[in-house]
């Protein structure tokens, strides 16, 4: 049989209602289950445990980003499916089933899959220190193909202050696209739009029912697209949104205890991981503390019980035993309270900042950075300050976009806890095969596809 799994992040129990009627109505036909959170509940992990049908400690993934050890680097939203370790989906059922075909869209991990058909997104990077927004695919020459049909993907609303539905919406188009031209046997569609609002304002703001019809929209024109051309739809999510009111700041808790080595860069501030006794990697509501110094650790272990704001310090080795897992991630997992999440900032004065911390830099932060979502309420003309740097970019003149703020209070929902109440647990909706965690999700979309 042929399936679409469409992955609507932060989509949990509590959202759906009236604002919500066309997954509602989905759900209220063809089933609605929540399940447990991955741990840590955050994009890259969750998806690559429903991928692989395993959890963190075969895949290796730890979280959205970690530090290399070897090369002394912190390396975020890397993009390499070999990166994943383990089988993946559609590698069995490729195995399994004669002329079966796979497309995977936007999901993360996406360059160099085995898969027939991948869209995902990836600036171009040329010598001269400019950013030119691109998406790669396989095969290549669909890029150019799918662009001449769709129009340039509208990478601002992917992420950033413009982040919105018209990312979303070009995806979802992608995914008619790709369906009209090849009907995959299994089309994984990644629908990113509600993780903007609500990590921005919250779950119970009121600016959310809006957005959660706008998503509802786009979601139910593409499960109706697919039904039409008998396309059996699974709906699921990789975690809820909780929402958060204190951010915590690692860093400069370690950098009062004189952990932390700091490089001046012409006059700024920039954190020299490979030479600090310990420092923090920040993902949303969990940090990986990597500790350089051993003898440091007890030390570092009592500090992270005893700071108010973490709810549970735990140790990779104890939950994922030796292996890939233990080898990336930190000494000690720290874990937020459930109001609380944690930043990258290691400054303690603003002025001093690193130049890309007012930046849209995913990869540069040691860390995940939610305040990219937002322009900085400081700034008295932010769109003309963009409009003057896109002017300056389009004349070859470098420059930065620096108009994102320091003010971690801001940000209004989190997510990365495993523990969480039933309202913010993820969901899986068109599938009656029982699931409690995202590898069993896995399962129930081989099942799907099998015809079982």
């Amino acid at each position: 049989m042929r399936v679409a799994v469409i992955n609507l992040v932060g989509l949990s129990r509590s959202l759906l209602g009236p604002h919500m009627p066309g997954l509602t109505a989905f759900a209220g036909q063809h089933g609605l289950q929540s399940h447990a959170p991955e741990f840590p509940a955050l994009t890259c992990s969750a998806q690559s445990s429903i991928a692989t049908g395993t959890g963190p400690a075969a895949h290796g993934i730890v979280a959205n980003g970690w530090y290399d050890r070897e090369s002394a680097e912190v390396r975020f939203w890397k993009q390499s499916n070999p990166l994943v370790h383990g089988e993946k989906i559609w590698d069995s059922l490729r195995r399994e089933i004669p002329g079966f075909t796979c497309a995977k869209l936007f999901w993360w991990y996406n360059m160099y899959a085995t898969v027939d058909f991948a869209l995902t997104p990836r600036p171009l990077y040329p010598a001269d220190g400019r950013k030119v927004f691109d998406i790669h695919t396989q095969p290549m020459l669909l890029r150019d193909e799918i662009k001449r049909d769709l129009g340039e993907f509208p990478f601002p609303a992917f992420w950033g202050p413009a982040a919105g539905i018209a990312s979303s919406a070009w995806i979802a188009a992608s995914a008619r696209w790709i369906e009209a031209k090849h009907q995959p046997t299994l089309s994984l569609v990644y629908l990113p739009h509600l993780d903007y609002p609500l990590q921005k304002f919250g779950p119970q703001a009121p600016e959310i029912p809006a957005e959660l019809a706008k998503i509802d929209r786009v979601a139910s024109d593409l499960i109706r697209y697919y039904e039409a051309r008998h396309v059996r739809v699974l709906v699921c999510s990789e975690y809820g949104i909780s929402p958060v009111s204190r951010p915590l700041h690692l860093n400069r808790l370690f950098r009062q205890q004189g952990w932390l080595q700091l490089k001046n860069e012409l006059g700024r501030e920039t954190l020299d991981c490979g030479g600090c006794r310990a420092f923090a990697i920040a993902d949303h509501q969990i940090a990986h503390v990597y500790v350089n110094d051993p003898a440091l650790r007890p030390a570092v272990l009592d500090l992270l019980e005893n700071t108010p704001g973490i709810a549970e310090v735990r140790s990779p080795a104890a939950i994922w035993g030796p292996g890939i897992a233990a080898e990336r991630a930190g000494d000690f997992i720290a874990i937020a309270a459930p109001d609380a999440w944690f930043t990258y900032y290691f400054w303690d004065d603003d002025a001093v900042a690193p130049d890309y911390a007012r930046t849209i830099d995913i990869h540069r932060k040691p860390g995940y950075d939610p305040c990219e979502l937002f322009l900085d309420p400081q700034l008295a003309f932010p769109k003309l300050r963009i409009a003057k740097f896109l002017l300056q970019k389009k004349l070859g003149i470098r420059g930065l976009l620096d108009v994102i703020p320091l003010d971690a209070s801001l940000v209004r929902g989190s997510h990365g806890r495993d523990q969480v109440p039933e309202a913010e647990r993820p969901v899986l909706l068109g599938s009656a095969y029982p699931v409690k965690s995202a590898t069993d999700v896995h399962h129930a979309i081989r099942e799907a596809v099998r015809g079982e």
